[in-house]
């Protein structure tokens, strides 16, 4: 059954134009086959087939094919002017779905646990709006369905193939449904919205032996326990204070006995910053620290860190574009959450290091229906009230964008 706006709801429907909301029951089907259907990144064929075959049937000229999977679709106004680019990102993660619903995951294994399906119905859903309605802006839309979010990165590779160009784009907006909020309210805010997002792996190698002789060993546990600790400086006394920083090891692995020293041991984890000053530098102390305690206890390493996303920086100009629309869509100023971060990573970053533009969270929990598990959750979901709402505020800063 396609769910229905609820009555009690936070959100003044009546910001909601009559058309916006006569196309939820569209929304809803769209979002819900792409849950039923997910798929990893750069893998997400059933997706773009789909989400081709429904702009061929608006009349919506698009290009498939890029970075893979990726789409973009063109919609211009009456009159030229400037370029408006939406991006979406359409892929799941590999995450078994625990939700008992009609239209949970057919794919095993795979789930879209992070509200991708819902970004992407709701792009669709302004594609379909912005073309019928051609008079009410000047200029182009570029509507970018982005395949890989969630790793390895499908926003540099679309860039790459010239996503961005022909017709060159101004300006760039997205959202993200987001659990963390409740249904009726955004997430708006100029700077850092999201972290960077950095990762490592190390070995620590040590000597084994015998855990009644410890004296002839260099014991890898030990050395790595010593290094666990010591990373946890970074942020408490080389990071300023006003910088806010995550160096979070997520995976140890060594011995295999309980009366064996281990020779070897494996750790790996994640780093988290706003501030892009700090690129090279977390990375350059991990390295540091890891190789000072090494060296103190006669013990080696093997080292390999990566970049994946810069942090995600919205312009002033574009976010203040944004909260401007979310004020005469919400139903109070109170519902516009103005300092809303996480540490959380998008790799929407790479597309707001090209051009000016806003990423925004769009409130999407409701407790009360049970739809408040987090993101990444094998239980997640949202309210679907939140997509109409989704493409009423991408159609309104359209409009007042291009003007």
């Amino acid at each position: 059954m396609i769910s229905t706006f609820p009555t009690n709801n936070c959100i003044d429907l009546s910001q909601i134009r009559l058309e916006i909301r006569s196309l939820q029951s569209r929304l809803v089907a769209w979002r819900r086959r792409f849950h039923q259907r997910p798929e990893l990144g750069f893998q997400e064929r059933l997706t773009s087939e789909f989400i081709s075959q429904n702009l061929t049937e608006m009349g919506i000229k698009h290009q498939t094919g890029i970075a893979k999977t990726g789409i973009v679709a063109t919609i211009e106004g009456t009159h030229p002017g400037r370029v408006l680019a939406i991006r979406a990102d359409m892929d799941a993660l590999p995450i078994q779905e625990a939700n008992d619903v009609s239209y949970r995951s057919q794919h095993d294994g795979i789930m879209h646990a992070c509200g991708h399906d819902g970004h992407t119905a709701i792009a669709l859903g302004t594609a379909y709006y912005l073309s019928q309605h051609r008079d009410t802006f000047k200029g182009t839309v570029k509507i970018i369905f982005q395949p890989a979010e969630e790793g390895p990165g499908g926003a540099k590779p679309m860039i790459e193939e010239g996503v961005l160009k022909n017709p060159d784009v101004d300006a760039i907006i997205g959202l993200h449904l987001w659990n963390n909020l409740p249904l009726g309210t955004l997430g708006v805010r100029s700077g850092a919205l999201m972290a960077a997002v950095e990762c490592f792996r190390a070995r620590i190698n040590g000597r084994g032996g015998h855990g009644a002789m410890p004296h002839q060993t260099v014991d890898s546990i030990v050395v790595s326990a010593q290094i666990i600790n010591a990373l946890q400086t970074i942020v408490a006394r080389n990071v300023n204070p006003l910088d806010s920083a995550v160096v979070t090891v997520g995976e140890f692995q060594a011995g295999h006995a309980l009366n064996v020293i281990a020779d070897s041991a494996k750790m790996s984890g994640t780093v988290r910053y706003f501030n892009p000053a700090l690129e090279d530098y977390i990375g350059k102390r991990i390295e540091e620290i890891i190789a000072g305690v090494c060296q103190s206890h006669g013990a080696t390493y093997e080292l390999e860190y990566w970049r994946l996303y810069p942090p995600t920086i919205n312009d002033a100009r574009m976010a203040e574009l944004v909260r401007s629309v979310a004020l005469d869509v919400v139903e109070t100023p109170a519902g516009v959450v103005p300092e809303c971060q996480t540490m959380g990573g998008e790799d929407m970053s790479f597309f707001l290091q090209e051009v000016p533009g806003c990423y925004f969270f769009l409130g999407s929990a409701n407790p009360e229906k049970g739809l408040a598990y987090p993101h990444h959750h094998p239980r997640f979901d949202f309210d679907e009230t939140a997509l109409a709402m989704g493409v009423e505020m991408f159609v309104r800063c359209v409009e007042k964008f291009l003007r």
